[in-house]
């Protein structure tokens, strides 16, 4: 069986994207720094035929990033898809003339950070094999500057420059990066997170774009 390691998982998003790998032969692995809201997830998971599995890690933490990494490599070996997906809190988010050092080096070590250390926990092993896939799931202000979202973008944007490079370096060696920005609210029952799953895993088994918008 194949594994993915699903980081920032979540009750919206990373739960439809579980699922529609899961429904696909995955074995999943979730991080997140909540417990609780983790074992409600391989529960729900588990009762649908799927086998998962929680790891607790803060994203900004890389001694704890790594440790996520092992425990999920002792129990499942080689991880076949990284997905890195976590959502900035409402409160760390600063508009444009807001824009200091602080909140903008708070979301590069959310964002941009958080997904360096995720990949450097995977892609040694994906390149000694020539496989593997690299997945990343921003807002649209990746892509698309949006004022209210100052120091988000800064970061996201330059997440999307290095996916979009990784896809350029690797697509020759077996291994696919990819990337969506999410310029759509994700309301709860919307049905915009199955969507973005079912397009995430026909990116990942075609391979024949880097990156999709959704609006």
């Amino acid at each position: 069986m194949k594994t993915i390691a699903i980081v920032g998982a979540g009750s919206g998003l990373g739960l439809s994207i579980a699922k529609k790998f899961g429904e696909h032969g995955f074995r999943v692995a979730l991080i997140s720094r909540n417990q609780e809201k983790l074992d409600s997830l391989v529960a729900e998971l588990n009762k649908s035929g799927i086998e998962a599995a929680a790891f607790t890690a803060d994203i900004t933490d890389k001694a704890q990033i790594n440790s996520a990494f092992d425990a999920i490599r002792e129990k499942y070996g080689f991880i076949d898809v990284l997905e890195y997906s976590p959502i900035p809190s409402v409160q760390n988010l600063a508009g444009t003339l807001a824009v200091n050092e602080e909140n903008a080096l708070q979301q590069f070590q959310f964002n941009v950070l958080g997904a360096i250390s995720s990949i450097n926990e995977v892609l040694p092993a994906m390149l000694e094999k020539n496989t593997g896939a690299l997945l990343f799931t921003t807002g649209g202000s990746s892509i698309h500057p949006t004022p209210m979202m100052g120091n988000v973008g800064i970061a996201m944007a330059g997440l999307r420059n290095h996916v979009l490079n990784l896809n350029t370096e690797l697509s020759d060696k077996g291994i696919y990066a990819g990337h969506i920005g999410i310029g759509v609210w994700m309301q709860e029952g919307s049905g915009v997170q199955d969507k973005i799953a079912e397009i995430w895993y026909d990116m990942y088994t075609k391979r024949d774009k880097p990156e999709e918008y959704i609006s």
